[in-house]
């Protein structure tokens, strides 16, 4: 991105101020290295989000930004329902609630060190990966329904996992306002099989160890520690979630004019928030957050299930749960007053800061705890919200490394076969469904994740706690 059609605020914030038709100034958290390696369509959607009605106080852009559908994937904004403000299906992206759950483990890599390659062979075995992937699990109508409105909580009730697991999630792994019959049944039926499967693309279960601290009464209060190994499960709301933001998507797009509302491009797509399309999008959307939730909670259980044979001693608590591609309802200080805002995140992730009111107890000290994923080569972190934060970008963070290619151009590049082998040269074990997909999901095909986590840290958008590095990536 050229530096010239920025003002530079701070270190770690650049600002693109009001032109045209934009209502707000964009903002973007990138160092120098960043910001030069943005791809020009940051700084066009991100301009391009600032224009839309009721936007509040900024359009932001995470230090992971690049380019996406409407939206920039990593771009943060809130609009507020009493100016006009909108929702929008582009704002929120296709896979409706994709997010990451860490589960501790209370055992170290050298526990499971004689036991890798047979933990690596099961989990991949037990856990549905790839596309289309099916589960063991089919759901009728009624019972498609009810998973769509009770999230997490709907898999605790059928035995999928504790109610201890609710209070490691957000909204105790419900949100509420969730309208099933929003979804059409076309969206159900992708879904049916597909309820406990991991997907495709960037989405992954990783077996991880800690190995370094940067905060210990932080780590402390999150149970984490030097050497302990932890599991992560990266996935979404799989086929459902895409096709309800393929069908809004196209009623936003046949719609906007009629309302007046002028598009920087058709996928940035939106409604009022209190028109009727904008309340079925909510309605839907609300829905496929609640089936993302369930997605990973029935993960949980099988992951669990595979570590009670192999590893006993393992304890698999949950930590937390956090899902970006979403539009929630929140309450934010805006000039000095509180407001029900609409925040949309695409590729970024809630970061609330001490206190918050959505946090349970033993957490409210530090801050919610903010899971940011990398490669399947490089390392992922965990980090906590900040008070800055709150007041910086809506209490939001980057949520991963963010890729500095396209899988198609990651393809010509890489060889999936060599990247699997050059990792186990490593000692990082891989199990890919494809080739293929190994080669799309190859560490150069993404930035710095550790670039990009210290640009969050370094801007008080969050706090750094742990550094995980991989031992077994199971993959699509």
């Amino acid at each position: 991105m050229d530096k010239k059609l920025l003002k530079r605020r701070s270190e770690y914030q650049w600002v693109i101020e009001p032109f045209g038709r934009m209502n707000v100034p964009a903002i973007i958290f990138a160092d120098e290295t960043l910001i030069e390696a943005m791809d020009k369509k940051v700084y066009e959607q991100a301009t391009n989000v600032a224009a839309l009605p009721g936007i509040v106080k900024a359009s932001y852009a995470m230090p992971d930004a690049h380019w996406g559908y409407g939206f920039p994937i990593g771009g943060v904004a809130a609009f507020d329902p009493d100016k006009g403000g909108v929702v929008s299906a582009g704002g929120v992206g296709f896979d409706i609630a994709c997010g990451v759950r860490t589960l501790t483990t209370g055992i170290t890599a050298e526990d499971i060190k004689a036991v890798r390659h047979k933990l690596a062979d099961r989990l991949a075995a037990k856990i549905p990966a790839g596309v289309g992937s099916t589960g063991k699990l089919h759901l009728n109508s009624k019972e498609m329904d009810n998973m769509l409105a009770g999230g997490a909580q709907w898999a605790v009730e059928r035995g999928y996992g504790t109610k201890e697991d609710l209070l490691r999630i957000e909204g105790r792994g419900r949100v509420s306002g969730a309208e099933p019959a929003q979804v059409s049944d076309y969206a159900k039926k992708r879904q049916q099989d597909q309820v406990g499967t991991l997907g495709s693309g960037n989405h992954y279960l990783e077996v991880q160890h800690i190995t370094e601290i940067y905060d210990k009464t932080a780590a402390r209060v999150l149970g984490l520690c030097e050497g302990q190994v932890v599991v992560s499960i990266h996935c979404g709301s799989r086929g459902l979630g895409h096709q309800i933001g393929t069908e809004f998507l196209k009623k936003m797009a046949t719609n906007a004019s009629r309302c007046g509302i002028r598009l920087g491009e058709r996928e940035l797509a939106c409604a009022l928030i209190n028109s009727p399309l904008g309340r079925q999008y909510i309605g839907a959307m609300r829905g496929g957050i609640n089936c993302a939730l369930a997605n990973r909670q029935i993960l949980t259980h099988l992951v669990r299930e595979v570590f009670g044979d192999i590893l006993p001693q393992a304890q698999l608590k949950l930590l937390y749960d956090v899902s970006h591609n979403t539009c929630r309802e929140e309450t934010h200080l805006v000039d000095g007053t509180k407001k029900k805002l609409y925040v949309h995140r695409k590729g970024a992730t809630c970061a609330f800061g001490p206190g918050h009111a959505s946090l349970p107890d033993e957490l409210k000290s530090v801050g919610q705890p903010v899971l940011i994923g990398g490669t399947m080569g490089t390392a992922s972190y965990i980090l906590v919200g900040t008070e800055q934060g709150m007041s910086l970008a809506f209490g939001s963070s980057c949520h991963g490394a963010g890729r500095s290619m396209s899988r198609h151009a990651a393809t010509k590049i890489w060889q999936g076969r060599q990247v699997v082998q050059d990792l186990a040269d490593r000692g990082i074990l891989i199990r890919s469904r494809s080739y293929r997909g190994a080669a799309e999901e190859a560490p150069g095909a993404y930035k710095d994740v550790s670039e990009v986590v210290e640009v969050a840290h370094q801007a008080k958008l969050s706090r750094k706690v742990a550094k995980l590095e991989p031992l077994v990536c199971v993959k699509g």
